[in-house]
């Protein structure tokens, strides 16, 4: 019993170091351009003096307050999105996560998948991989916290995050 109790939290703590570090191998490379957020940074710009009376301005606050990771990397580099391509794909099996949607438009293919939280609209991780069409770029964002994705808009429009329309309609899809 001991020994099954060392293996599960082992598998477990390999799992959360396997989270925050799958997508790294992409900062800092040529031809990618990457935003990384860390909870500290959440926690900092919750505290920003704004003008609380905007209903939006409030909602934006509650939100990054739920936040603990955003990472964002984008490339126009057919080697480096076939590698975002397959390390996506292989974090999606491992990590457990389900597809909340998928659009194709126009040559570009958005899938957006989930790790839900306690309720439906409860999400503890949010990975969105977007192919690149034509001259578009790929993009890959993962998001992690305990935030509900209907107050996805509202991070979008705030940030001006790479796919933030996507995320939108993917928001607006799940009420």
């Amino acid at each position: 019993m001991k020994n099954f109790i060392i293996t599960l939290v082992f598998a477990f703590v390999t799992n959360v170091f396997y989270a925050q570090g799958a997508f790294d191998k992409f900062d800092g490379q040529d031809d990618v351009t990457s935003v990384i957020v860390n909870k500290k940074m959440f926690d900092l710009m919750s505290k920003v003096k704004t003008d609380t009376s905007d209903k939006e301005t409030q909602q934006y606050i509650a939100l990054i307050k739920k936040l603990d990771y955003l990472k964002v990397f984008t490339t126009k580099n057919p080697k480096i999105e076939a590698d975002m391509k397959a390390t996506a794909d292989k974090y999606v099996k491992t990590a457990g996560l389900e597809e909340l949607m998928r659009v194709n438009d126009g040559g570009k293919n958005v899938r957006i998948m989930v790790k839900s939280g306690a309720t439906d609209t409860q999400i503890r991780e949010l990975l969105m991989y977007v192919d690149g069409a034509k001259n578009d770029e790929t993009v890959l964002l993962s998001l992690t916290g305990n935030f509900d994705i209907n107050e996805i808009s509202v991070l979008t429009d705030k940030m001006q995050l790479p796919g933030g329309s996507d995320l939108k309609k993917a928001s607006k899809g799940k009420k």
